[in-house]
């Protein structure tokens, strides 16, 4: 069993003038405004579209993203429709062979639970007792998995025991008004802590980016 930290790989260049430029030009053709375009005017046409909730107009610029994480924060990603998904599929990716180095990758929750608001108050000692049960649990599930495949399980079959820290890979596609509705789910004080774990970093990460946009998440 092999424990890695979650992450994420912006697919996308980005070139965030670019993407306001193209928005301005877009969203002028509401209001024929075209003729009042300059070399600067892009960043506060865009933040007065979204200040007056006028995002339709942010929909006709996209990103994408790969998300390294558990297959439990996939499962609340994946709930985000206007998007397009492609993930790791556990049908098709058998763990025990050499191509995986023969064992299964999972999410390690040290930092999920350092964010988690409800276990904040407990002693360090029981934190590492539930990480000490955790770790266990997971190298479980491996001797099983490994074993239903020795014994001629298909890997479609012998995910069955697989646990929710399994490491996935997920790109999703959002366009930008998707992004920015995700972006206030799944930061908030609220979402679940390994989600959290993942977006805060990705959203100061779209803020340096992209001007604007997402100022006000």
């Amino acid at each position: 069993m092999n424990c890695i930290k979650p992450g994420f790989i912006i697919e996308s260049e980005i070139d965030g003038d670019k993407i306001l430029k193209q928005i301005e030009k877009v969203a002028r053709t509401c209001y024929k405004s075209e003729d009042r375009i300059t070399s600067d005017s892009a960043a506060k046409f865009v933040g007065g579209l979204i200040k007056r909730g006028h995002e339709a107009m942010i929909e006709h610029s996209s990103i994408t993203v790969r998300f390294i994480c558990d297959r439990g924060v996939s499962h609340e990603i994946v709930r985000h429709r206007v998007a397009s998904f492609g993930q790791e599929s556990t049908r098709y990716c058998n763990y025990s062979n050499s191509k995986f180095g023969n064992e299964i990758n999972v999410i390690d929750i040290e930092g999920g639970v350092k964010l988690d608001t409800k276990m904040k108050d407990l002693p360090p000692e029981i934190v590492s007792q539930i990480v000490e049960e955790w770790a266990q649990a997971m190298k479980d599930a491996e001797v099983h998995y490994i074993k239903m495949i020795e014994l001629g399980a298909t890997p479609q079959m012998a995910r069955s025991v697989l646990p929710n820290s399994l490491k996935t890979e997920i790109v999703v596609t959002m366009n930008m008004r998707e992004w920015r509705h995700f972006f206030k789910l799944r930061t908030d004080i609220a979402a679940h802590p390994q989600m959290r774990e993942l977006t805060l970093p990705l959203l100061a990460e779209f803020k340096k980016l992209i001007p604007v946009m997402f100022d006000d998440i």
